[in-house]
């Protein structure tokens, strides 16, 4: 399933104060309806270097590509990662099923 990024200031503004939140042991998920699929990470300085953070941004792109087909509906997500000592594509894979779970479940009703 094809996706857009959020890249504007405005739209994370927009998701964090009226998007839901959705926890999973390495992520936090904000999502909100919308007419098309988009993405947005937010990658804090808390998790290290520049090169940390942009390998952190690629693992989260790549894991998001791969199971956003889990989704029912269209939304506007936003990323949030949690800090940890290692951070690997399967962790990030398995958060993403279980928070699109729980999104899915909040869709419903």
């Amino acid at each position: 399933m094809k996706y857009t990024r959020i890249k504007k200031n405005t739209d994370f503004q927009k998701l964090f104060n009226r998007g839901k939140r959705v926890f999973s042991p390495c992520l936090t998920l904000l999502f909100f309806p919308s007419s098309k699929l988009s993405m947005g990470i937010a990658v804090s300085k808390k998790h290290g270097t520049a090169v940390k953070r942009n390998r952190i941004k690629r693992l989260l792109r790549e894991a998001f590509s791969k199971t956003c087909g889990a989704l029912e509906k269209n939304y506007s997500i936003i990323i949030l990662p949690r800090v940890s000592e290692e951070y690997s594509f399967k962790a990030f894979e398995q958060s993403f099923l279980c928070c699109f779970k729980k999104v899915n479940e909040c869709g419903k009703s």
